[in-house]
């Protein structure tokens, strides 16, 4: 799980309505001295479109268990991301692996600009407008990642006077 971030606020799933879907699915084979071992690798993200996001990986032999497996893994690993009037509130860069995303808050209107892992990612964790960019590698399994380690990193103007003790006024007027 990337959790670099210290404010990041783990969320159980009782109370919530999640919406998963589909990332990829991978046929994976594994050659041994029998013969080949299908078996499938599937990438959920799951959210309730409202600030709480959740990614999962499930490996199965059949399609259908590996998405439940995926589902399953994500439910287990919610965060609550801050969503500003259905944008994030800063630019934000992060890097996993091979994978670099750039995400930027846009106006009201614009729509999620994002390729597919990172459009899933965005669209469940409730961003309605967002400028994203992908640089490097496009293994979906590191673009959503990257993608949801830099969610975690956003921080809102609240948490931010929090942590540096002053009143909000101070955090924009510095």
């Amino acid at each position: 799980m990337i959790m670099s971030n210290t404010n990041i606020k783990k969320v159980r799933t009782s109370d919530l309505e999640l919406k998963d879907r589909l990332v990829s699915i991978q046929r994976v084979t594994k050659v041994t001295k029998g013969g080949r071992t299908f078996t499938f690798s599937a990438i959920v993200v799951v959210g309730n479109e409202d600030g709480v996001v959740g990614f999962g990986l499930g490996k199965a032999s059949e399609v259908q268990a590996a998405i439940a497996k995926g589902v399953e893994d994500a439910k287990k690993n919610l965060v609550k991301i801050p969503v500003l009037n259905g944008t994030i509130p800063h630019k934000q860069e992060f890097r996993y692996s091979g994978s670099l995303v750039m995400i930027r808050p846009a106006a009201p209107g614009t729509g999620v600009i994002a390729g597919g892992p990172m459009r899933a990612v965005l669209e469940s964790a409730g961003v309605k407008n967002v400028l994203a960019k992908s640089k490097g590698s496009s293994n979906p399994h590191n673009l959503v990642k990257a993608t949801f380690g830099a969610l975690c990193e956003l921080r809102d103007a609240l948490s931010v006077a929090r942590v540096r003790g002053i009143s909000m006024d101070q955090v924009f007027n510095g």
